[in-house]
């Protein structure tokens, strides 16, 4: 089965098209700029030559019909024909408390998704166009949705709770959700592998450190706790959104600079975090280069970033009552050699030992960097959301036509 997998956001959307007789990538993709009439089209198909285009491309509908026509390509394409593709998966941001597992996309379930906009105004409307622009375009193809939101739906009562009044969780679901759900749960599972051990035994803290951040306390399997919240916004300090703070900070804020609600919630999630400390950069890299130059500003937005991961996964190896292994993903979390090393090297009254040689490697496979010695494995797993969503979606679309029959 060819399982092409769809994340589509307001303005631009990434593909990648599956084999899922070897799980092999026959090509991938992405559209920027949607709505412009320079928008640009990159096909990277796997054993052939990369097409790039300059295009208008006005909306999500267009933009799928550029990607089924790159895959069609006489030249670059990897299909024969539209029918080859049988089934369509999307990432979901926002799933509330309505999914708890992937789903077969229909009338019912894309109300729901319009239901949660409220909660993911930034995300889900776009996925929704997503979804419709592949129905068009693919007619009769089943599409399935991989909610961020699910892996996350284990957490008990008193985790996904705030201490706010009762009827603002029964009234509007107030609750905390976790998002970044495929990444926890795929390098969760690597990581149980690697430790040699039933999945049902482990208690493992993954970090999923990249633009967004979040850090998941995972027992047997399961999420027991996160960072993000309601909205992607709590949390880490991460390179546009400033995560945890005092709340009371912000109608403070409103009242001095006289910000509206839209400027006030602009200002959190795309002019704070470290960017906002650092002067004027989101990049890890820049940063590290800046302090390493005596730059003081990117040294306080260094420093307070790694002091946030750190006491963030102390905070879950007590929650747990213990740990069997650290986990480090996404792009600053895979590719930071130095930040990993900072934090880690502050955890030794845990008993972690860090290999600073392995942990120089990068070697795009899943790794561990922590000396044999180490009483908690350390573990540098590179994420695979995209193959998440593929599996559910051939499990749940195999089964629907089973049942079908």
């Amino acid at each position: 089965m060819k399982i092409l997998v769809v994340n589509a956001g307001s303005s631009s959307l990434k593909y990648q098209l599956y084999d899922m007789t070897d799980e092999s990538v026959l090509a991938k993709g992405r559209v920027e700029r949607i709505g412009m009439d320079t928008a640009i089209l990159v096909h990277e198909p796997t054993d052939k030559p990369e097409l790039k285009e300059v295009s208008e491309i006005l909306d999500h509908n267009v933009a799928i019909k550029k990607v089924v026509d790159a895959l069609l390509h006489s030249e670059h394409g990897v299909i024969a024909a539209i029918n080859e593709i049988e089934a369509v998966g999307h990432r979901i941001v926002q799933g509330g408390d309505l999914y708890s597992e992937s789903v077969l996309v229909d009338a019912e379930v894309k109300n729901g998704i319009k239901s949660l906009f409220d909660l993911a105004p930034l995300h889900n409307p776009a996925h929704m166009m997503g979804i419709n622009a592949c129905e068009i375009n693919m007619p009769g193809v089943p599409q399935v949705v991989v909610f961020d939101t699910a892996f996350h739906a284990t957490m008990p009562e008193k985790v996904f709770m705030y201490p706010l009044p009762l009827r603002l969780y029964k009234k509007h679901k107030v609750r905390r959700y976790g998002f970044h759900g495929t990444s926890h749960y795929y390098v969760s599972q690597v990581a149980a592998s690697m430790l040699d051990k039933p999945v049902e035994d482990t208690k493992i803290v993954t970090c999923h450190i990249g633009n967004g951040g979040s850090v998941t306390a995972v027992v047997g399997g399961k999420s027991y706790d996160t960072s993000m919240g309601m909205t992607p916004l709590e949390g880490l300090m991460m390179g546009t959104r400033c995560g945890d703070i005092d709340p009371a900070i912000v109608p403070f804020v409103m009242g001095k600079e006289s910000l509206s609600l839209t400027e006030v919630n602009f200002m959190l999630n795309k002019h704070s975090g470290l960017q906002a400390i650092s002067g004027g950069s989101s990049d890890m890299r820049e940063i590290i280069e800046g302090m390493n130059n005596g730059d003081k500003s990117s040294k306080l937005a260094y420093e307070m970033y790694e002091y946030r991961i750190r006491k963030q996964m102390g905070a879950y190896i007590a929650g747990m009552n213990g740990v069997d292994a650290i986990v480090f993903t996404a792009g600053v979390g895979e590719n930071s050699a130095p930040l990993r090393l900072d934090v880690l090297s502050q955890m030794t009254w845990l008993g972690v030992e860090v290999d600073p040689e392995l942990n120089k490697i990068r070697s795009g496979e899943p790794r561990l960097i922590s000396k044999p010695e180490s009483r908690v494995k350390v573990m540098v797993i590179p994420t695979n959301e995209e193959l998440v969503i593929a599996r559910d979606t051939h499990v749940i679309v195999k089964n629907s036509l089973v049942n079908h029959k």
